[in-house]
C-alpha cells in the first residue's frame, strides 16, 4: 500500500496540512497524525482513503522496485494546463502581490 514517509512526503509536496488530509479523506486528524508517525502497516480502508485522497491532489505513489535505485516514494502528476504566470515585460505595480 503506502508507507508513513510517502504519507508524509505527499502531503509536504501538495501544501496540505494533517486538517485538509483528514477532510478530504474523511477521516479524522488523529488518524492521519498516527498513520504518520507508525511505520506499520494501517487499517487497510484508512490507508486507501489517504491515498485516494493524495492522489486526488496530485500525487503519484511510486512501488519499491519502479526504479533502478531507492525504495517506495512519491512525485507530483504532471501539470497538464500549466499557468506561466506573468511575463517579465508584462510586470507593473497594478499585478504586483
Amino acid at each position: 500500500m503506502i508507507t508513513a514517509t510517502q504519507m508524509r512526503g505527499a502531503r509536504a509536496m501538495t501544501g496540505m496540512s494533517i486538517e485538509q488530509l483528514a477532510a478530504a479523506s474523511g477521516l479524522p486528524a488523529a488518524t492521519i497524525e498516527t498513520m504518520e508517525r507508525d511505520e506499520r502497516d494501517g487499517e487497510p480502508h484508512a490507508l486507501l482513503a489517504v491515498r485516494q485522497a493524495l492522489e486526488a491532489a496530485g500525487i503519484i505513489f511510486i512501488a519499491s522496485g519502479n526504479h533502478d535505485e531507492g525504495g517506495p516514494g512519491v512525485r507530483l502528476r504532471a501539470r497538464t494546463g500549466v499557468d506561466e504566470g506573468i511575463r517579465p515585460e508584462n510586470l507593473n505595480a497594478a499585478n504586483d502581490d
